[in-house]
């Protein structure tokens, strides 16, 4: 009498990668990795000290003054072509939605409930911590302005 043993190779045998839960746990990951990424690859590339960076702007604020003090035209917009990460900025969220729709889907199918439970999981992790890292970069560069500002006097100083 011969035993029924499940054969992985068998053809009948339910692949993983036919779960839509298996999809969502693998775009929600890539979100979070892309989300990582964003945050990261600004450091990566070569930029001035961050005194020169200040004085950067506060030259620049200085310059837009006298400017407009002596009705100067204002100077041509340069376009900047846009780096990786300003399409991360878009990428990210929308890969982490598409995780949170694929492990519904899952989750409508009765499938495993742990590949849904984790694609939803890691779809808002995604889309929340872009939200927050998005809210800090705000935070933060209000601070600096508010510094700026403070030392206004100091800037238009003969």
């Amino acid at each position: 009498m011969a035993e029924h043993i499940l054969d992985p190779a068998d053809a009948n045998s339910p692949s993983p990668f036919r779960r839509w839960g298996l999809w969502a746990v693998l775009f929600g990951a890539l979100a979070l990795a892309l989300v990582f990424f964003q945050i990261a690859a600004p450091s990566f590339e070569p930029k001035p000290s961050a005194g020169a960076q200040i004085g950067e702007i506060a030259g620049e604020i200085k310059r837009s003054a006298w400017r407009t003090f002596l009705g100067l035209p204002k100077p041509e917009v340069k376009a900047e072509p846009a780096s990786l990460t300003h399409y991360l900025a878009f990428a990210a969220p929308i890969l982490g939605i598409v995780a949170i729709v694929l492990s519904l889907i899952s989750g409508v199918l009765r499938e495993n409930w742990r590949y849904a439970a984790y694609g939803l999981g890691l779809g808002a992790t995604a889309i929340v911590f872009q939200y927050f890292w998005w809210l800090a970069l705000i935070v933060a560069a209000v601070v600096v302005l508010v510094a700026i500002i403070e030392s206004i006097g100091d800037i238009f100083s003969f």
